[in-house]
């Protein structure tokens, strides 16, 4: 099995519908996102006082809350552990929260909002790749941050984003290395539909040609959709050794219930899945998706001093049955980069942060992250979990030392031409 490229040690609105859909094109092709210096309004960041405002930003409604509440929660855990520390350059830290009701549209509105109105200094949020790609422009023409905490396709980077989740050779790529060490020959691709399974599934079939693997169907359902008698139907006759799951939210709920309904088990045809974390079991039912595999970083069993003191003190927070997850350690991680980003730099302005951010680091529950200053990604440690019957997810596989971040494939041959 190649594993992935370990890190080499480092120092410690929208303006309308039409900005969006170019900012998507040019994203989603994998054009990296413009660097030139726009008419930036001027910042109403009010630095005077003993606070800091910053935006929490995340779906407490609609398809996606099941796992974003969890990553709003996680942020304030870190906003309340900073202030009681005496906050960041001695202030206290003011949050400013907004729900994006999982529309891209909403996100973008509140994101305008949030900097032009609440005058933040950052926001920290977003999930599905459509929300961070409607946001995008927001923050570059306003030349403001936005600290973005999920996994996704990778292709993209910008100065105005630091990407704290797993780009793809940091999750993708280290999943189809383990299904090809485990000798899976076939796979079957199903999706929401939307940006991130769509870019993922091009970048999987561009590995599996590579890698002598062999794609047995391919099927995209809206977010949202509980429907899942079809596409079951078709990865069953289909007979593929694996399916890769690249459903968000809610569907997954009614994809595994589905797919136990029918017989299929995880011993004779495992799905491996991309945004399925603690917190989505229990909506699933522990029942429907024992002894299923996971990609990620970061579990809640990862047995280490820093993250058992991470997990007793988010329990402690929010109640002894909360489970933490990947998705929520990367937001909770990305506050405290940024609070070291601003101390590094003594200053809280968008540039001071940008030019001071490479090399900055953080011991995180997951291990030590850090940023990579070239592309605003960080440092990972990927790994492969079971889901167990008490619900929590326990590694099977982990790259032997943090991964650098790769978002455009440039160190995999196979991946030339993804990136446009």
């Amino acid at each position: 099995m190649r594993l992935p490229r370990p890190m080499f040690n480092r120092s410690a609105l929208i303006a309308g519908s039409v900005v969006v859909t170019a900012s998507m094109v040019l994203s989603a092709c994998g054009s990296k996102a413009s660097d030139e210096e726009g008419a930036a309004a001027a910042s109403c960041v009010d630095t005077s006082g003993s606070t800091i405002k910053v935006g929490s930003l995340n779906s407490l409604s609609g398809t996606m809350a099941i796992s974003e509440v969890t990553v709003r929660d996680a942020i304030k855990l870190a906003v309340d552990e900073i202030n009681a520390a005496g906050g960041v350059l001695d202030k206290q830290i003011e949050i400013v929260g907004e729900d994006g009701a999982s529309e891209p549209t909403v996100f973008a509105e509140k994101a305008e909002k949030l900097i032009s109105s609440d005058c933040v200094a950052a926001v920290f949020g977003g999930w599905t790749s459509s929300s961070r790609k409607a946001m995008l422009p927001v923050f570059e023409s306003n030349n403001s941050l936005l600290y973005y905490p999920v996994q996704y396709e990778g292709l993209e980077s910008s100065k105005n984003i630091f990407y704290t989740g797993a780009t793809t050779n940091q999750q993708i790529v280290p999943a189809l290395d383990y299904l090809k060490e485990k000798g899976t020959k076939s796979l079957y691709l199903v999706g929401s539909d939307y940006v991130f399974p769509q870019t993922a599934n091009r970048i999987i079939k561009a590995y599996a040609e590579a890698n002598g693997m062999e794609i047995k169907g391919e099927d995209y359902t809206p977010l949202g959709s509980t429907d899942f008698s079809t596409i079951i139907n078709k990865v069953r006759t289909a007979d593929a050794d694996a399916v890769f799951n690249t459903l968000n939210g809610d569907s997954n709920v009614a994809f595994f219930r589905e797919y136990k309904n029918v017989g299929l088990t995880p011993q004779e045809m495992p799905v491996v899945s991309v945004s399925i974390a603690e917190e989505e079991v229990g909506g699933i039912g522990v029942q429907n998706i024992t002894d299923q595999l996971t990609a990620w970083n970061y579990y809640q069993t990862i047995d280490t001093p820093v993250n058992n003191a991470f997990v007793a003190a988010y329990k402690k927070a929010y109640g002894e049955n909360k489970p933490t997850s990947d998705p929520m350690e990367a937001a909770y991680v990305s506050v405290y980069l940024w609070k070291n980003t601003v101390e590094k730099a003594q200053a809280f302005d968008t540039k001071a942060i940008q030019d001071n951010a490479g090399g900055v680091s953080f011991d995180a529950p997951e291990g030590l992250v850090t940023i990579d200053g070239e592309n605003n990604h960080i440092t990972k440690t990927a790994r492969i979990g079971e889901i167990k019957p008490d619900g929590l997810i326990y590694t099977v596989w982990e790259s032997p030392a943090p991964i650098e971040p790769d978002p455009y494939l440039k160190s995999y041959p196979w991946a030339a031409g993804l990136s446009g």
